[in-house]
C-alpha cells in the first residue's frame, strides 16, 4: 500500500488511467473485429467506412497516450492494405 501522499495520489491516477485506457483498447479491438469480418464478407462499402473509424480511433489513442505511434502507423497501413485492395 502506499505510504505518502503522491504515492496515494499516484496510485489513484493509475487506476483512473488503467480504466481509460482498458476502454480505448477494447473499442479499438471492437472495431478491428467489425474491419476484419467487412473485409472476410468482400463489403467495399462497409470496409473504407470502418477502416477509416478504425484509424480515427487509433489517431485518437495515440493522442492520448494510449498507443504507441509506430504501432498505430503499423496498424493503420496493414488496415488501409485491405482496405485500398478492395
Amino acid at each position: 500500500m502506499a505510504n505518502t501522499k503522491s504515492a496515494i495520489k499516484a496510485a489513484r491516477k493509475s487506476a483512473r488511467l488503467q480504466t481509460r485506457n482498458q476502454g480505448v483498447k477494447t473499442r479499438l479491438k471492437t472495431l478491428r473485429k467489425k474491419l476484419d469480418a467487412a473485409v472476410t464478407a468482400k463489403d467495399a462499402a462497409a470496409s473504407k467506412t470502418l477502416g477509416s473509424a478504425y484509424a480515427s480511433a487509433m489517431d485518437k489513442a495515440v493522442k492520448s497516450g494510449v498507443v504507441h505511434k509506430n504501432a498505430a502507423s503499423r496498424a493503420k497501413a496493414h488496415v488501409s492494405k485491405f482496405v485500398l485492395a478492395k
